[in-house]
């Protein structure tokens, strides 16, 4: 007699479990938990959850990253069945989720197309204005993960009434080619016409291809555009709208 069987047969004993024929194949046996058993599972998840809540307060703000990025490390060693299928899901922001966009913007665009650190103290000014002038149902943040990971984010924000921004749109280079940044134009196309909004307004420079054919793809029209000199470069900034 294993283990096993012994341990299921103390839980029959206990009225925890019963065993009823597959009738599907009457050769089997299939196993399921009584009402008691079910009571007695959700007291231990209760339990489990609060020494993990206990177990969380514990650590300092300022290291919860570190929790997190370890059991995704774990979820990945393990054999994590999203970072598998590579399903891609869009969330909207939390805490820390705007200096993380800040942070991996400015690194992209300096690696990609030699900006300068004034790029992120754009960057930066967009996010705290964004934190400091936040309007619940107004104004949105949605983050795109895969895996477990951020790879993506993009800001919906109010200018008045009737008409929104959208703002600091970016695609991680690992995860380009899957459509993210169209799923993130959408979403914020989708949520500015259910708050209302008649315009919907962008601002880029014509150097960023990608992101300028997706802005098209969506309905948005190029109005006006003009040359500058920032970040180090000398581009040309370009102002695209949508009727909504």
């Amino acid at each position: 007699e294993t283990d096993l069987t012994r341990i299921l047969r103390k839980f029959a004993g206990q009225g925890l479990t019963e065993a009823r024929t597959d009738p599907a194949d009457r050769r089997r046996r299939v196993l399921s938990l009584t009402a008691r058993g079910e009571a007695a599972l959700a007291r231990l998840q209760a339990a489990a959850d609060r020494d993990t809540a206990r177990l969380i307060e514990s650590v300092p703000d300022d290291r919860l990253h570190e929790l997190r990025s370890a059991l995704r490390k774990a979820g990945e060693l393990l054999g994590d069945p999203t970072r598998e299928s590579g399903e891609v899901t869009l969330r909207p922001h939390r805490v820390g989720d705007v200096g993380w966009v800040v942070q991996r913007q400015a690194q992209l665009y300096a690696e990609e197309y030699g900006w300068t650190i004034e790029f992120e103290a754009m960057l930066a000014e967009i996010g705290a204005d964004f934190i400091r002038n936040f309007v619940p149902g107004r104004d949105f943040c949605w983050i795109a993960e895969r895996g477990g990971q951020s790879v993506g984010a993009v800001f919906l924000v109010h200018q008045d009434d009737k008409v929104a921004k959208l703002r600091m749109l970016h695609v991680e280079a690992s995860a380009r080619g899957l459509g993210i940044g169209k799923r993130l134009v959408a979403e914020c196309v989708n949520q500015a016409r259910a708050c209302g909004y008649t315009k919907l307004v962008l601002w880029t420079n014509d150097i960023l291809v990608a992101a300028r054919a997706i802005y098209e793809r969506a309905g948005f029209r190029l109005v006006s555009q003009e040359h500058h000199r920032s970040f180090g470069k000398d581009l040309t900034g370009q102002t695209w709208e949508m009727d909504l």
